[in-house]
């Protein structure tokens, strides 16, 4: 008789996702009032008839760009969410690392929510008492883990999270961009813990921009592009497929800014400000504020601000910080990160062998970075700054700021192969081809 095949943990069937858009809070209260006869809304749809099946066991990558629904598929894996239209069923224990610190009550200690969330994943006191220690030792924060939620830093709350989560036994693991908050150390350490985690034979859905993440634990992955499935299958096809896709969207991009650039009129040089204010993105900032970004600007050499980036250019990156509080050894630097959301290259103040004198409250300073760019490809690259007290190896972080500035990076004048172009000489060695006459004299 033929063996039953082993049903699949996670199972989608035409699962869709909408969210009601209203344009005023008002028209909420007018629809109730009709009794939802009326509708003053508009729908989007999050995710538009997704179908897969994830077996035991296996590590399935999801990917594609902010905004086309992958933490809401997660979302709708973890029970959070419903979906409003098709099924999705998920089999077995299930640890999430969805949003920052979800799940944990900010008023309760470390310790009270390492109890509180392992209870409602289903373990008893006894179990939790006996796995305490191991989720304190791999969290790492100290005497911290005695107090509020509230006063961590992000980076403190992922890693006990992320402890927590994999110290449950969980029979499938949901992990959504969260590690990109931790510090390198931590990041290689939570990898090596998920390859742990697959040998067990846990299954994993794994969410992150980190394509070399990706293809280093990917059994199979899906590209979702607008709420549809665009790409189902082998990793490296579909990360293939992806990055092409991207690169000729930055192309289109470029483009377009090479022809609005081409009909503006140009600017005389002006003096770039000693002190910048505005910072255009936040994605994440975390710090104890002692010390704060106040502003972040990229120019040319001769102070214009920069709309673009071009390979092999140099520019200047000017970051401006203010002090609320003593800070004996300032140093400030950034992080160049691509449009996958690699760490791509970064620099400090004492990296770069420049002492910052000490910053009292009110004090505040500019530092200019003057940087020679690489050729690097076509994709939009972002700077994230920060500010922290201490040396290169102890240190207090201050502010950081998550992908505050992304500038696009423009076309070479040739063909980049991978992420840039080195530096190369070429010579043909004639000596090589001067060997078979030399021996044929003999």
């Amino acid at each position: 008789m033929p063996t039953p095949s082993t049903p699949p943990v996670i199972h989608f069937t035409d699962v869709s996702k909408s969210y009601p858009i209203y344009d005023a809070p008002s028209d909420r209260l007018k629809e109730l009032l009709t009794l939802n006869r009326v509708s003053y809304h508009r729908d989007f749809w999050a995710l538009r008839e997704v179908s897969f099946d994830v077996k035991r066991g296996e590590t399935f990558c999801i990917i594609g760009e902010n905004g086309s629904g992958k933490s809401t598929l997660l979302q709708i894996v973890a029970g959070i969410l419903q979906p409003t239209t098709g099924t999705a069923q998920t089999n077995g224990r299930v640890a999430a690392l969805l949003e920052l610190g979800s799940g944990f009550n900010p008023e309760f200690t470390g310790r009270e929510n390492v109890y509180l969330n392992a209870a409602i994943l289903g373990l008893t006191t006894a179990e939790i008492d006996a796995r305490y220690p191991e989720i304190e030792a791999f969290a790492e924060i100290g005497d911290f883990i005695n107090q509020p939620v509230k006063t961590y830093s992000s980076g403190m709350t992922v890693r006990l999270a992320f402890s927590v989560a994999i110290h449950v036994d969980p029979q499938v693991l949901l992990v959504d961009e969260a590690l990109a908050v931790g510090d390198i150390y931590f990041r290689q350490r939570c990898m090596r813990k998920v390859h742990e985690l697959r040998a067990k034979g846990v299954t994993i859905l794994f969410v992150s921009h980190a394509i070399g993440d990706v293809k280093a634990i990917g059994d199979r992955a899906m590209w979702l592009d607008n709420g549809r499935v665009r790409e189902l299958g082998e990793t490296e096809l579909v990360i293939a497929k992806y990055l092409a896709y991207m690169v000729e969207k930055d192309s289109q991009f470029l483009g377009l800014a090479r022809a609005e650039n081409s009909t503006a009129q140009p600017t005389a040089a002006t003096q770039a400000p000693e002190l910048v204010t505005g910072i255009p993105n936040i994605d994440h900032r975390y710090g104890d504020a002692r010390a704060q970004i106040i502003g972040i600007q990229a120019t040319d050499p001769d102070g214009r601000p920069l709309h673009l980036l071009e390979p092999a250019s140099k520019i200047v990156l000017r970051i401006s910080a203010r002090a609320s509080e003593p800070i004996l050894n300032p140093n400030i630097g950034f992080m160049l990160r691509n449009h996958l959301g690699v760490d791509f290259a970064g620099t400090n103040t004492l990296r770069e062998g420049h002492q910052l004198s000490e910053m009292w409250p009110g004090d505040t300073v500019t530092v200019d970075f003057h940087l020679t760019l690489p050729e690097l490809y076509p994709a939009s690259f972002s700077f994230s700054p920060a500010i922290a007290d201490g040396n290169l190896t102890e240190y207090k972080m201050c502010d950081w700021i998550d992908n505050a500035l992304t500038l696009q990076m423009g076309h070479s004048e040739g063909q980049v192969y991978g992420y840039l172009h080195l530096p190369c000489r070429v010579e043909v060695n004639s000596r090589l081809q001067a060997q078979p006459e030399a021996a044929h004299e003999l």
